[in-house]
This record gives structure tokens, C-alpha cells and sequence, in this order.
């Protein structure tokens, strides 16, 4: 039996062996580090061993590997003497980076790669081995890093592609196939400029200098170009790639599709010119009926009141627009709004085919209800309680291919009118103000049982057509 040998102890400058530093060398390494002998018992470890293992060995005592526990790399547990020191004392060979797991008193696992080495005395004969253990947990915790920036990459919503400093595209997400059509085979490799407009490839040119000077672009607004040929509005924010020791390899590029986002920007500013058009209207009109009202009322609080009546009903007008974003209203819808404060749904009745009014026409028309209901309920069919109102329209074609829109407001079994004919605010709206702002004509009769209000005017002056309502 060989005699157990203390290489630490042998000599100040080695442990005994050719070209084996010493031990307080190896003491100040960074890296784990331990010697066994021949038998394979415990010699020497560094203090970066003991921290790895998070275990002392007893030296001269344990065998092979100071590990508390260790474990295969598939988890099955391993037995120290299948450890990687214990096969090359076996064998009588180094092994080289052979990966095993050190379980930790604590139940901490530490993957770790080991480097045995056998040394041998002048003679050639092995008098023990020395071994170096790589800590993987740094590698592990980058690999498991990548894996999350990798999984988090591919299910990003936003195109996400990397290029080199040559403008050649290097990575492609799901993503970036969605938004500009093309695979990850036809986009890896060929030039980042296929993505960009003829009248924007200024735009990489200033994006390369920046990226080189390791700048990060903020977002900005851009257009970009699909396989298709169409262009599409994307947030662009691009930042440089590095290399492992900081130098600038590569950009990466997030690009995020904003067409809803610049659309709706688009609709909101045309709904805005829109409003604004419809409340100067709407400021005409009222300017207008406080002047007629003013003519009519003999009293501040008569003058209050029907301008305020009037005011709402311009108002629920507003709301239908407001609720159709602006699209318009059925004549039905309209007739509704108008009518409703009245509680006489029952007692009118209305037919016609499906118009969709115009915002104009919904403005006007909206106070020309209004004006008849308000007369009718006063003095007309719905203030007596057999009266009734019949309300119809139509669309008359004209051979020119245009059209005639005509409405007809009849009141039946209402009382006898033979002084109501005057000449009120009301009767301007009927007769002159409506018809004109649609371009029509207005024809109001009075007759025993009620009154008749006609209206013809263009269709295309009354209707929203269908094209304009897809388009919206």
C-alpha cells in the first residue's frame, strides 16, 4: 500500500510534483481547485472549492470529490465514486470537462464542469490527480436568460429584427412576418433596406452612424414597406447589439405597427372639422331662432322658455349624431327623438323605406319636428284625445337617374283650426328654413282637422350614402 502523501505540506514552492503550483497559489485562485492522491483521498482544496461544494471535506479522509452529494446531469444521483476524479484515477487518464451537479448541504444544486488531471512523480508513476470545477451557474442563469429574451422575443406583438453593421438582417420574429409578409427564410440575409421606402433610405444612413456610435434610437413614427408593395406606419426604436466585450456588432430593431393608432388620429381629426362645421350650423340656426322668437314672445319668460324647448331639441339631434359617430340617423330615429318628450308614440304613426339622413339633414329636419310636434300637442291632433299624426316618405326616382326624397307630416281628427295661421317661428323653420338648408321646397296646409306639412328635396342633399358609411 502506497503511503498517503500531503502534497501541501511537500514544499513551499509546489505540492511535490513537477509542475504543480503551490498551494497558497492556488488558495488565491478564483476558480474551484482540489488534489487527491493515488487512492484518490482528499489533499488539498482551495477556499473557492469549499464555496462551491458549500461543504468542507475532511482531508486525508474523503474520497474523490468533496461534494456533499452529487448528481448525474439528467438529475439520477451519482455515487463519488463515478465522479469524475474517481474515472481517472480508475482509468488512469485525464478527463477533460466531464459535467456532473454538486447537491449543497442547504439542497442547493450547483452544475459544474471538472478538469482532472493525474500527477505524476519523475519516475512517471501517478502519485495523485489535481481537479479544476468549472461553476456553471453563471452559464446556466445566461442560458436560462436568453431562453426568456428568446421566449419573449418570439411572442412579442411588435416585430422585433436584428441586422449587422452591414445592414444585413441576422434575426426575424413571428412578429415581423405578420407585419411585413415576409418568412424568416426570405428575410435573414438580404439587405434591412428592403423594408424601407426609396424616399426614406436616408433614415438608415442616420440610423447606422448612431448605432456605431452606440447610440439607442428612440421611438419615432415612420412608414415601412411590405412584400406586398403597400406601406404601412410603424413606431421604429432601434438599439445597438454588442459582443461580449462591449464592442457595437449589431442594431436591434422594434417595430411596431401604428395603422389603427394613425387612422383613428385621421378619423378624429376629420370628426373634429366635422363638429366644428355642425356647431357653426347649429349656431346659425339658434341665432335664428332667438331672432324669430324674439319677434313672437311678448315676455322675457315666454322668450326663455321656447328658446330653451328649441335649444333641446337641436340638442337630442346632437346626441343621435354624437351616438352614430357622426354617420347620421334614420328618419325613423329622428322622429323618435323628437317625439318622445310628447309621450304620444301611440297615437303616431310612420312609414317609409330605410334613409339614412345626413348630419345636416338630421339638424334640420330634427327642428322641423320639432316645431310640428310642439304646434300639434298646443294646438293641433295630439292635444285633443282622438287625434293622431300619420307620417310617411318615400324616395320618387327621376329619369335623369337622380332621386326626390318627399315627406309628408298629416294630422288627423284633430280640432278645427281657423286662426292658426300665423306667421311664427315654427312656420319659417316649415316652410322656408329646413327646405332650403336640404335644397328643397316646404309646403305647409292648414286644413279643419290639422295641418299638412310636405317636403321634397334631392335625395343626395338628404341621405348619407352607402359608400360614405363603409368608408366610416
Amino acid at each position: 500500500m502506497a503511503p498517503y502523501v500531503n502534497f501541501v505540506e511537500q514544499a513551499d514552492i509546489g505540492l511535490g510534483v513537477p509542475g504543480v503550483p503551490s498551494a497558497d497559489l492556488m488558495q488565491a485562485l478564483p476558480v474551484a481547485v482540489y488534489t487527491v492522491d493515488e487512492r484518490g483521498r482528499i489533499t488539498f482544496f482551495n477556499e473557492a472549492a469549499a464555496e462551491l461544494w458549500g461543504h468542507r471535506p475532511v482531508i486525508g479522509r474523503d474520497l474523490w470529490c468533496g461534494s456533499w452529494k452529487l448528481r448525474h446531469p439528467d438529475g439520477r444521483d451519482m455515487a463519488h465514486g463515478e465522479c469524475p476524479m474517481a474515472v481517472a484515477l480508475r482509468e488512469g487518464r485525464d478527463v477533460s470537462w466531464d459535467q456532473a451537479i454538486a447537491e449543497r448541504p442547504d439542497g442547493e444544486l450547483v452544475p459544474f464542469r471538472a478538469h482532472p488531471r493525474l500527477l505524476r512523480d519523475e519516475a512517471g508513476n501517478v502519485v495523485g490527480a489535481i481537479n479544476t470545477l468549472l461553476d456553471l451557474r453563471t452559464q446556466t442563469l445566461g442560458d436560462e436568460a436568453r431562453m426568456r429574451l428568446a421566449a419573449i422575443v418570439e411572442s412579442s406583438m411588435d416585430a422585433i429584427v436584428s441586422k449587422d453593421m452591414n445592414g444585413i438582417i441576422t434575426s426575424w420574429n413571428d412578429a415581423a412576418e405578420r407585419l411585413f409578409g415576409y418568412t424568416p427564410a426570405e428575410a435573414i440575409g438580404r439587405p434591412v433596406t428592403m423594408l424601407i421606402p426609396p424616399d426614406r433610405l436616408d433614415e438608415e444612413v442616420s440610423i447606422i452612424s448612431r448605432i456605431r456610435a452606440g447610440e439607442r434610437v428612440p421611438s419615432y413614427e415612420t412608414m415601412r414597406l411590405r412584400k406586398d408593395g403597400t406601406l404601412v406606419s410603424v413606431s421604429l426604436t432601434v438599439s445597438p447589439i454588442r459582443d461580449t466585450i462591449g464592442r457595437v456588432v449589431g442594431a436591434s430593431k422594434i417595430a411596431r405597427d401604428i395603422s389603427s393608432h394613425k387612422e383613428n388620429e385621421r378619423r378624429i381629426r376629420l370628426l373634429m372639422r366635422e363638429v366644428n362645421h355642425r356647431v357653426k350650423n347649429q349656431f346659425s340656426v339658434i341665432i335664428s331662432m332667438i331672432r324669430e322668437t324674439s319677434k313672437l314672445t311678448s315676455t322675457p319668460e315666454a322668450f326663455l322658455g321656447q328658446v330653451r324647448e328649441r335649444i333641446m331639441a337641436l340638442s337630442e339631434s346632437h346626441d343621435l349624431l354624437v351616438n352614430a359617430e357622426w354617420r347620421g340617423a334614420t328618419v325613423g330615429e329622428l322622429i323618435q327623438a323628437q317625439l318622445k318628450a310628447f309621450a304620444a308614440q301611440s297615437r303616431v304613426s310612420m312609414a317609409g323605406p330605410m334613409v339614412i339622413l345626413q348630419p345636416n339633414a338630421v339638424q334640420y329636419l330634427g327642428i322641423a319636428f320639432h316645431e310640428l310636434a310642439t304646434n300639434s300637442a298646443k294646438h293641433g291632433a295630439l292635444s285633443c284625445s282622438g287625434g293622431r299624426v300619420e307620417i310617411d316618405w318615400n324616395v320618387i326616382p327621376a329619369g335623369d337617374g337622380a332621386a326626390t326624397f318627399r315627406l309628408v307630416w298629416r294630422e288627423l281628427d284633430g280640432p278645427v283650426l281657423d286662426t292658426l295661421r300665423g306667421r311664427g317661428f315654427g312656420v319659417v323653420v316649415l316652410e322656408r328654413v329646413a327646405p332650403q338648408a336640404l335644397s328643397g321646397s316646404g309646403r305647409l296646409e292648414f286644413h279643419a282637422q290639422g295641418i299638412t306639412w310636405t317636403l321634397e328635396a334631392p335625395l343626395h342633399f338628404v341621405q348619407t350614402s352607402l359608400a360614405e358609411i363603409a368608408a366610416d
